[in-house]
């Protein structure tokens, strides 16, 4: 084994408490060797078997693009789910891309991709590992211990912006992706992937694509999948519908019953009922300074007078919300949010 592999397992072993290269797991050092694209890397182009993907309401990242792969063994299928993320095989392997154009007004132009992320299905658990893409643009390396890079892109207002952009550490990894104790997706659920999506064979809904490539089985009609709204798109659900499916995608992976800010007792999922757990008047637990002053997480009416809403406006590191994957401020989902309180009753 040579010596960076040995540093490898040694950071991994530590940040996870099991070595990344063990025997029978050992993954590539390059993302190219993982054979995902074909030809030249940075034009993204998926391999035969790589099937891409979106989600109706993504998760923010300071403003990164990102393009979602899954791959399949041969012969497999994901089983549907009503609640929660899919069920999918031993041998699953979930691709996110993360980059930015360098303006925003023409995409997918002049890209800078900056990572990649692989979640992948083994046996019963999941293992997330990620490649730091190089300055060329011509591969990408495994990385264990995170890093940083600083960005620069042109916004869609035609303003130039910079941040500085950190790809999470192992545990950092598995601080978002943690349900009971386990490293799991967060966003490929059946309601997420009821939208169109435009393959290269034409526009069509994603579970009706999954079901006809035999990708997916156990699937009812399209009709009785609950489909989550485009936060984005008031075509596509009330207001109060779009922000919870912000807030879900973005905060519930820690806010729910089994996430690590489950001692919080707010709980941002879809599906939460009791007004309390979900912030309405509730007091904070132990807020501290991130509560800014104001007393209770949601008060109907009165976003300013909401932690939730004043965490997600603020970039102390200390305060804000997310904590990891944000460093900008999302200012057209912190609108949302802040209309959505301001017209509650």
């Amino acid at each position: 084994m040579r010596l960076r592999n040995v540093i490898i397992a040694i950071v991994s072993l530590v940040l996870t408490g099991s070595f990344i290269n063990s025997p029978g797991k050992s993954y590539p050092e390059k993302l190219s060797g993982w054979k995902i694209f074909e030809g030249k890397m940075s034009s993204l182009k998926p391999a035969k078997g790589v099937v891409p993907y979106m989600l109706n309401t993504p998760l923010y990242t300071d403003y990164a693009e990102k393009l979602r792969f899954v791959k399949l063994p041969v012969g497999t299928k994901a089983k549907y789910t009503e609640q929660g993320i899919l069920d999918f095989p031993e041998g699953t392997v979930l691709i996110k891309n993360f980059y930015y154009s360098a303006d925003f007004r023409k995409p997918g132009i002049n890209k800078n991709i900056v990572e990649t992320r692989l979640l992948i299905k083994e046996t019963e658990n999941w293992k997330a590992i990620t490649y730091v893409w190089n300055d060329e643009q011509t591969d990408a390396e495994l990385e264990i211990a995170g890093d940083d890079k600083q960005v620069h892109f042109i916004d869609k207002e035609g303003i130039a912006q910079k941040v500085r952009y950190v790809i999470p550490n192992q545990n950092q990894c598995k601080g978002c992706h943690n349900n009971n104790d386990k490293i799991m997706p967060i966003g490929p659920s059946a309601a997420q992937l009821n939208g169109k999506y435009a393959y290269t064979t034409g526009s069509k809904n994603q579970i009706e694509y999954w079901k006809a490539h035999n990708m997916m089985q156990g699937a009812p009609a399209l009709s009785a999948i609950a489909r989550t709204a485009v936060w984005n798109d008031p075509t596509s659900g009330d207001l109060n519908t779009r922000a919870r499916a912000y807030l879900a995608i973005n905060c519930a992976h820690c806010h729910r019953r089994e996430g690590p800010a489950q001692t919080s007792g707010l709980f941002l999922t879809e599906n939460e009922k009791n007004i309390t757990s979900f912030g309405i008047n509730k007091p904070p637990v132990a807020a501290g300074k991130g509560s800014g002053g104001r007393m209770v997480d949601i008060k109907p009416g009165d976003a300013n007078a909401s932690i939730l809403w004043y965490r997600m406006q603020t970039t102390d590191p200390g305060e804000r919300m997310p904590e990891l994957g944000r460093n900008l401020v999302h200012k057209e989902g912190l609108a949302l949010i802040k209309e959505w309180i301001d017209q509650m009753k």
